[in-house]
């Protein structure tokens, strides 16, 4: 591939609803650039940018892929992302680097759910948009009817540059308003507009150039005085008014037809419109606070890497974005984020999961690079001379958890090296050990991406694991005070054991912990013997006496004893103090408590009745709800226990267009009906 400069790079990112047809788009415009000799096909798990053993299984997305390609001396670095939402972290990994979002939609389906979901993740971001109608070869597809829900979906300006000539069985080609030429099949020689299209394209021509030269005051004044204004200049205003936001243009094609059509028209036109990184600038963290750089070869060194992926063979792969500066193979650089030097040896364009080795890469460039051990997504490779850290992507948190083990004692030894590779490649997957429970924790975005990192593990890293619903972290506490005394003697020749104490538990305000008091007085028991009963004491706050689960938000005063001037030692108080205390717990009314979460739920308007129906029946508490254009957003507290599937279940009462956040707020005393099934249920499992 030849060396591109920052003004001839156009970084896209395909997004939009499953199955719109982004990763046969991707193919189509790789085969017809002869980026790729063979065109492959989704349903045969050939396709260039679903190579993961997972993707092909599946037969859908589930990882961001680059794809660069060469096209009229310019050079696109397409990102196909998944359209599934549980997988939005490769969406907002693609969404952190491009210059331009293009939502794909299907022709027949038009808006979608998915649609709306990264249109948002798209003003996250601030960028710009395209929008491509695909899959005119539909049937049903109506490129007219998708352009109107354009307009009642989204606050944008459309701008239809590339029509359809036909549409379902009869779509044969497309019309470049820009041009006024039609363009029949896959290629790229122009003809007349149909005759009866002919008005048509006049009328969006005439609101083309009325866009074009928004962008610049001369070419405002050519127009006004009539005068001719060039294809060049009517390019460059749209570059800048779609750079703006300004104007959506909206490109009609069918990637996965046989002869691939309008797919060189619209090749073109992402050259000819799509902005470049030049011009454009980024902001960075430096030693003396933020700071402004212009996208280019002149600015500070400023890497950010985007995506990293765990190869078993290969090793680390790290894809990064030279936001300014330029990288070559063998330099030096220095990771603003682990504090660490990393050499690259070798730089690396990936198309797909071939790797074409490059000796530079210029600012605005996307790129790879092997072996960097200490490099994780999001850290910022720069210069040490000049530390700058930019922003990763926005990672959502996880949303949905499951408790795993290994299959077997061999896969015991891997599986916590392994999680890490998983969460170093997907930051939107999170593992821990959950100390309440003493379980493995893995959370994700949902159920379908935790089962595929599980499924991951095993194919590539020959990791077997089970899953199952992870146990609530109940915790155990009293609701009124309770006193007890208990007496521990042991005689059994030679020297015995004595220790007689005498405590009193009770409650604490919550998240207080666990307070020791001694109230001891006349000298009955030694204060030597004091860290021996509070050692006892601490032995059952992890154990648990109701059903396990450790006990918080407690006070126990040891308020009087005995002790034998020759048998009374360490280990017998331990004793004394250990079972005094559970004799005192059983009779302060000992209940279970379980964490609340806040939920934030954002779901259409005509689906919140239903949510806050569902809430009722969850314990949920409803704390407010408010209206966000077509959107409402609820807040409602609730019981995790009444949510470890919730992802799922909102995904059925929206037609999965509902989305939602969670954020631990407090443990509750757990109703005491429920409690005594809780209690019922573990002590059956523990037999």
């Amino acid at each position: 591939m030849e060396e591109y400069t920052t003004d001839t790079i156009r970084n896209i990112a395909l997004v939009g609803h499953g199955s719109s047809g982004k990763t046969t788009l991707v193919e189509a415009m790789l085969f017809l650039s002869k980026a790729i000799s063979r065109r492959g096909k989704v349903e045969e798990g050939s396709t260039t940018t679903d190579f993961d053993q997972e993707e092909t299984r599946r037969q859908i997305s589930l990882s961001m892929a680059v794809a660069p390609l060469e096209w009229k001396q310019t050079k696109l670095n397409l990102i196909d992302t998944p359209g599934y939402t549980d997988f939005v972290g490769e969406v907002r990994s693609g969404l952190r680097v491009c210059e331009l979002a293009a939502v794909v939609l299907d022709a027949a389906a038009g808006v979608e759910v998915g649609s709306e979901l990264v249109w948002g993740y798209a003003d996250d971001e601030s960028l710009p948009r395209a929008v491509i109608v695909n899959k005119m070869d539909r049937e049903n597809a109506d490129f007219d009817k998708t352009l109107a829900q354009l307009g009642e979906a989204f606050d944008a300006q459309f701008l239809p540059l590339l029509l359809p000539i036909g549409s379902q069985s009869d779509f044969r080609g497309v019309v470049n308003v820009l041009e006024r030429k039609a363009y029949l099949g896959a290629g790229s020689t122009p003809s007349e507009v149909p005759a009866e299209m002919v008005d048509q394209v006049d009328e969006l021509y005439a609101q083309v150039v009325e866009a074009a030269v928004e962008a610049d005051e001369e070419l405002m004044m050519k127009y006004f005085d009539d005068e001719e204004i060039t294809a060049e200049e009517m390019s460059a205003g749209l570059r800048v008014v779609i750079g703006n936001g300004d104007w959506v243009p909206v490109l009609a094609g069918a990637g996965g037809t046989e002869d691939m059509v309008g797919m060189g028209a619209l090749l073109d036109l992402l050259v000819s419109v799509v902005p470049s990184p030049a011009g454009r600038t980024f902001e960075a963290e430096g030693a003396t606070g933020t700071e402004e750089f212009a996208i280019s070869d002149a600015s500070p060194l400023a890497a950010l890497i985007f995506k990293t992926m765990a190869d078993p063979y290969v090793g680390k792969i790290s894809y990064f974005k030279v936001f300014g500066g330029q990288l070559a193979a063998g330099d030096t650089v220095y990771d603003a984020t682990s504090k660490e030097d990393e050499r690259f040896t070798q730089l690396y364009l990936t198309r797909g999961n071939e790797q074409i080795s490059v000796d530079v890469l210029h600012a605005g460039d996307i790129g790879a690079v092997t072996k960097i051990a200490d490099a994780m997504t999001s850290d910022t490779l720069c210069s040490k001379s000049h530390t700058l850290l930019l922003r990763g992507p926005l990672f959502p948190e996880p949303l949905f958890s499951v408790a795993i083990s290994p299959s077997s004692k061999a896969d015991t030894a891997k599986m916590g090296s392994t999680l890490t590779r998983m969460c170093e490649e997907d930051p939107t997957l999170k593992w821990r050990q959950d100390p309440t429970t003493g379980e493995t924790i893995l959370s994700g975005m949902g159920d379908a991406h935790v089962a595929t990192a599980v499924r991951r593990m095993m194919s590539r890293f020959k990791v077997g694991l089970e899953s199952k619903t992870p146990k609530v972290p109940y915790k155990e506490t009293v609701t009124a005070a309770g006193t007890s005394q208990y007496r521990h003697k042991k005689q059994s020749g030679g020297a015995g054991q004595f220790a007689e104490v005498h405590v009193r538990v009770e409650p604490t305000r919550r998240d207080s912990g666990f307070d020791y008091v001694w109230e001891v007085y006349g000298g009955h028991i030694s204060t030597s013997f004091r860290p021996s009963i509070e050692k006892g004491v601490k032995q059952v706050l992890t154990q648990g006496i109701l059903v396990g689960f450790p006990i918080v938000d407690v006070r126990c005063a040891v308020t009087d004893g005995k002790e034998h001037p020759v048998d009374s030692k360490d280990i017998a108080f331990q004793i004394a103090g250990r079972e005094a205390f559970k004799e005192a717990f059983r009779g302060a009314r000992p209940v279970l408590l379980e964490p609340i979460y806040l939920y934030t739920i954002t779901v259409p308007g005509e689906y919140a009745g239903s949510v806050m129906s569902d809430l009722n029946t969850r314990r949920g508490r409803v704390q407010g709800m408010t209206q966000e254009g077509s959107k409402v957003v609820i807040t409602a507290e609730a019981p995790l226990a009444e949510m470890q599937t919730y992802s799922t279940n909102l995904r059925a009462l929206t037609q999965a267009r509902g989305i939602y956040g969670m954020t631990y707020v407090r443990y509750d005393v757990v109703p005491s009906h429920l409690a005594e099934g809780v209690i019922a249920q573990m002590k059956a499992a523990a037999g």
